[in-house]
């Protein structure tokens, strides 16, 4: 029988697509969405080419489930640990830690 994994998480994630906007030192921003989420960590789908270990600035909005009710735009520093090829077309899936998250002040229309 085959043991399972031990989970390295800290936080239970939440699986929800929503679009996000990223940035890295490395490359031009880009888009793409989540696949799932947490306080502390982010999977997301994207076009961008980004490699394992690097840093990237994540600007996305949490849903109600991790705010206590509230939808509220942020601002995420994270750490690549692991990036996937996918099906998808031109799609890489990309696993992060993150290491610091501001909240970011609402916009009015």
């Amino acid at each position: 029988m085959a043991t399972p994994k031990n989970e390295r998480r800290s936080q239970k994630r939440i699986p929800v697509r929503l679009p996000v906007s990223i940035s890295s030192g490395q490359s031009e921003p880009a888009t793409g969405h989540t696949r799932d989420l947490s306080l502390s960590g982010i999977f997301l789908y994207t076009s961008q080419q980004i490699r394992e270990g690097s840093e990237l600035e994540v600007i996305l909005i949490l849903p109600p489930q991790l705010t206590h009710g509230e939808k509220r735009w942020v601002c995420c520093q994270a750490s690549v640990v692991r990036v996937e090829q996918t099906q998808r077309s031109g799609q890489l899936g990309v696993a992060a830690s993150i290491r610091k998250m501001a909240t970011l002040p609402e916009i009015p229309c």
